[in-house]
Protein backbone atom coordinates (compact mmCIF):
# COMPACT_ATOMS: atom_id res chain seq x y z
CA UNK A 1 0.00 0.00 0.00
CA UNK A 2 2.52 2.44 0.48
CA UNK A 3 4.73 1.85 -2.23
CA UNK A 4 1.32 2.74 -4.27
CA UNK A 5 0.54 5.75 -2.68
CA UNK A 6 4.61 6.84 -2.75
CA UNK A 7 4.66 5.85 -6.55
CA UNK A 8 1.20 8.18 -6.92
CA UNK A 9 2.89 10.59 -5.26
CA UNK A 10 5.83 10.42 -7.28
CA UNK A 11 3.48 10.65 -10.50
CA UNK A 12 1.87 14.16 -9.43
CA UNK A 13 4.82 15.31 -8.74
CA UNK A 14 6.14 14.59 -12.21
CA UNK A 15 3.03 15.83 -13.96
CA UNK A 16 3.22 19.04 -12.20
CA UNK A 17 6.90 19.90 -13.08
CA UNK A 18 5.97 19.10 -16.58
CA UNK A 19 3.53 21.28 -17.23
CA UNK A 20 5.21 24.00 -14.84
CA UNK A 21 8.27 23.68 -17.37
CA UNK A 22 5.90 24.34 -20.65
CA UNK A 23 5.79 27.82 -21.15
CA UNK A 24 3.00 30.22 -21.13
CA UNK A 25 0.73 30.50 -23.90
CA UNK A 26 1.65 33.25 -26.03
CA UNK A 27 -1.23 36.44 -25.85
CA UNK A 28 -3.44 37.17 -28.81
CA UNK A 29 -1.62 39.61 -31.14
CA UNK A 30 -2.82 43.23 -30.99
CA UNK A 31 -3.61 44.75 -34.18
CA UNK A 32 -1.33 47.26 -35.34
CA UNK A 33 -2.07 50.49 -35.20
CA UNK A 34 -2.29 52.21 -38.43
CA UNK A 35 0.43 55.31 -38.06
CA UNK A 36 -1.12 58.78 -38.90
CA UNK A 37 0.21 60.53 -41.85
CA UNK A 38 3.24 63.21 -41.38
CA UNK A 39 2.44 66.31 -41.87
CA UNK A 40 4.51 68.43 -44.50
CA UNK A 41 5.30 71.96 -42.99
CA UNK A 42 4.82 74.98 -45.30
CA UNK A 43 5.90 77.83 -44.75
CA UNK A 44 4.72 81.83 -46.29
CA UNK A 45 6.18 83.23 -49.42
CA UNK A 46 5.90 87.05 -48.58
CA UNK A 47 6.76 88.13 -51.81
CA UNK A 48 4.09 86.17 -53.88
CA UNK A 49 1.29 86.06 -50.79
CA UNK A 50 -1.74 88.81 -49.95
CA UNK A 51 -3.54 89.47 -46.99
CA UNK A 52 -6.68 92.62 -47.48
CA UNK A 53 -9.65 93.53 -45.97
CA UNK A 54 -12.67 95.48 -46.91
CA UNK A 55 -14.36 98.00 -45.00
CA UNK A 56 -17.47 100.32 -45.48
CA UNK A 57 -16.78 104.12 -44.34
CA UNK A 58 -19.06 106.85 -45.28
CA UNK A 59 -21.42 104.54 -47.02
CA UNK A 60 -18.47 103.71 -49.18
CA UNK A 61 -16.65 100.44 -49.31
CA UNK A 62 -12.75 100.80 -48.74
CA UNK A 63 -9.66 98.21 -49.11
CA UNK A 64 -6.79 98.01 -47.48
CA UNK A 65 -4.33 95.27 -47.20
CA UNK A 66 -1.37 94.24 -44.26
CA UNK A 67 2.09 94.30 -46.15
CA UNK A 68 4.07 91.99 -42.99
CA UNK A 69 2.28 88.61 -41.81
CA UNK A 70 4.03 85.49 -40.74
CA UNK A 71 2.01 82.17 -41.89
CA UNK A 72 2.81 78.29 -40.83
CA UNK A 73 0.74 75.97 -42.07
CA UNK A 74 1.13 71.85 -41.37
CA UNK A 75 -1.30 70.05 -43.60
CA UNK A 76 -1.49 66.21 -43.55
CA UNK A 77 -3.57 65.74 -46.59
CA UNK A 78 -4.98 62.08 -45.66
CA UNK A 79 -5.93 63.52 -42.17
CA UNK A 80 -6.85 67.03 -41.53
CA UNK A 81 -7.67 67.07 -37.66
CA UNK A 82 -3.63 66.29 -37.63
CA UNK A 83 -2.99 69.70 -39.82
CA UNK A 84 -2.33 73.19 -37.81
CA UNK A 85 -2.33 76.99 -39.40
CA UNK A 86 -0.75 79.64 -37.23
CA UNK A 87 -1.04 83.62 -38.50
CA UNK A 88 0.48 86.34 -37.32
CA UNK A 89 -0.02 89.57 -38.32
CA UNK A 90 2.13 92.92 -37.94
CA UNK A 91 -0.72 95.42 -37.53
CA UNK A 92 1.19 98.26 -37.72
CA UNK A 93 1.80 97.16 -41.73
CA UNK A 94 -1.53 98.17 -42.41
CA UNK A 95 -2.51 100.41 -45.78
CA UNK A 96 -5.50 102.09 -46.83
CA UNK A 97 -3.62 104.26 -49.65
CA UNK A 98 -4.62 107.19 -46.97
CA UNK A 99 -1.71 108.11 -44.49
CA UNK A 100 -4.10 110.29 -42.51
CA UNK A 101 -7.15 107.45 -42.40
CA UNK A 102 -3.74 104.63 -41.48
CA UNK A 103 -2.57 106.59 -39.10
CA UNK A 104 -5.68 107.32 -37.62
CA UNK A 105 -6.90 103.44 -37.37
CA UNK A 106 -3.29 102.49 -35.54
CA UNK A 107 -4.58 105.21 -32.90
CA UNK A 108 -5.90 104.16 -29.34
CA UNK A 109 -9.58 104.11 -30.40
CA UNK A 110 -9.20 101.67 -32.73
CA UNK A 111 -6.17 98.89 -33.17
CA UNK A 112 -4.02 100.65 -30.67
CA UNK A 113 -0.92 99.69 -32.17
CA UNK A 114 1.50 100.82 -29.62
CA UNK A 115 -0.40 98.29 -26.74
CA UNK A 116 -1.42 95.91 -29.25
CA UNK A 117 1.19 95.33 -32.11
CA UNK A 118 0.16 92.03 -33.49
CA UNK A 119 -3.06 90.19 -34.45
CA UNK A 120 -3.26 86.37 -34.36
CA UNK A 121 -4.72 83.33 -35.27
CA UNK A 122 -4.40 79.68 -34.32
CA UNK A 123 -5.66 77.01 -35.47
CA UNK A 124 -5.52 73.60 -33.99
CA UNK A 125 -8.44 71.89 -36.35
CA UNK A 126 -8.91 71.43 -39.74
CA UNK A 127 -12.00 70.22 -41.58
CA UNK A 128 -12.73 69.10 -44.47
CA UNK A 129 -15.74 70.57 -46.39
CA UNK A 130 -17.38 70.46 -49.49
CA UNK A 131 -15.67 73.60 -51.14
CA UNK A 132 -12.35 72.67 -49.52
CA UNK A 133 -11.56 73.07 -45.80
CA UNK A 134 -12.61 75.07 -42.41
CA UNK A 135 -10.04 76.36 -40.34
CA UNK A 136 -11.53 75.81 -36.45
CA UNK A 137 -9.52 78.28 -33.97
CA UNK A 138 -8.61 81.18 -31.71
CA UNK A 139 -8.38 84.91 -33.16
CA UNK A 140 -6.78 87.85 -30.90
CA UNK A 141 -7.27 91.23 -32.15
CA UNK A 142 -6.67 94.09 -29.70
CA UNK A 143 -6.11 91.78 -26.49
CA UNK A 144 -9.60 90.31 -27.24
CA UNK A 145 -9.56 86.53 -27.74
CA UNK A 146 -12.69 84.92 -29.89
CA UNK A 147 -13.57 81.25 -31.88
CA UNK A 148 -13.14 82.24 -35.49
CA UNK A 149 -13.79 79.38 -38.02
CA UNK A 150 -12.18 80.41 -41.51
CA UNK A 151 -13.24 78.79 -44.96
CA UNK A 152 -10.06 78.16 -47.27
CA UNK A 153 -8.99 76.43 -50.45
CA UNK A 154 -5.72 74.58 -50.55
CA UNK A 155 -3.60 73.26 -53.42
CA UNK A 156 -0.31 71.60 -53.70
CA UNK A 157 2.84 71.55 -56.61
CA UNK A 158 5.53 71.59 -57.78
CA UNK A 159 7.83 73.84 -59.17
CA UNK A 160 11.11 74.18 -59.90
CA UNK A 161 11.39 70.41 -57.93
CA UNK A 162 9.91 72.11 -55.07
CA UNK A 163 6.72 71.46 -53.22
CA UNK A 164 4.63 74.71 -52.70
CA UNK A 165 1.17 75.46 -51.76
CA UNK A 166 -1.69 77.53 -52.56
CA UNK A 167 -4.01 78.99 -49.90
CA UNK A 168 -7.00 81.07 -50.32
CA UNK A 169 -10.09 82.31 -48.84
CA UNK A 170 -12.45 84.88 -47.95
CA UNK A 171 -14.17 85.26 -43.92
CA UNK A 172 -16.14 87.81 -42.01
CA UNK A 173 -15.27 89.58 -38.50
CA UNK A 174 -17.53 91.94 -36.49
CA UNK A 175 -14.79 94.96 -35.83
CA UNK A 176 -16.64 95.85 -32.31
CA UNK A 177 -16.48 92.48 -31.08
CA UNK A 178 -12.35 92.79 -30.87
CA UNK A 179 -13.07 96.09 -29.42
CA UNK A 180 -11.84 97.82 -32.83
CA UNK A 181 -13.95 101.44 -32.16
CA UNK A 182 -13.40 103.22 -28.46
CA UNK A 183 -15.37 106.50 -27.86
CA UNK A 184 -17.03 107.95 -30.99
CA UNK A 185 -15.95 105.24 -32.90
CA UNK A 186 -18.21 103.08 -31.56
CA UNK A 187 -20.83 104.18 -34.01
CA UNK A 188 -21.15 102.32 -37.16
CA UNK A 189 -22.91 105.03 -39.12
CA UNK A 190 -19.56 106.76 -40.25
CA UNK A 191 -18.05 103.04 -39.98
CA UNK A 192 -19.27 99.97 -40.92
CA UNK A 193 -19.08 97.31 -37.84
CA UNK A 194 -18.68 94.15 -40.66
CA UNK A 195 -15.04 93.99 -42.42
CA UNK A 196 -14.30 91.22 -44.71
CA UNK A 197 -10.80 89.94 -44.71
CA UNK A 198 -9.35 87.86 -47.67
CA UNK A 199 -6.36 86.52 -48.42
CA UNK A 200 -3.96 84.66 -51.41
CA UNK A 201 -1.12 82.89 -50.05
CA UNK A 202 1.85 81.04 -51.70
CA UNK A 203 3.30 78.56 -49.27
CA UNK A 204 6.99 76.64 -49.76
CA UNK A 205 7.00 73.49 -48.03
CA UNK A 206 10.30 73.05 -45.34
Amino acid sequence: MRLLISGALVAAVLALQTVLAQPPAAAPATPATPATPAATHYVLDPAKSSLDYTFVQAGAANKGRFTRFQVAYDFAPESPAASRLDVTVDINSLDTGDQERDDTLRGADLFAVAKFPQAHFAASQIDRTASGYEAVGKLTIRGVTRDARVPFSFRTATENGAAVGYMSGKTSLRRLDYGVGQGDWKATDQVGNDVIVSFALRLTAR
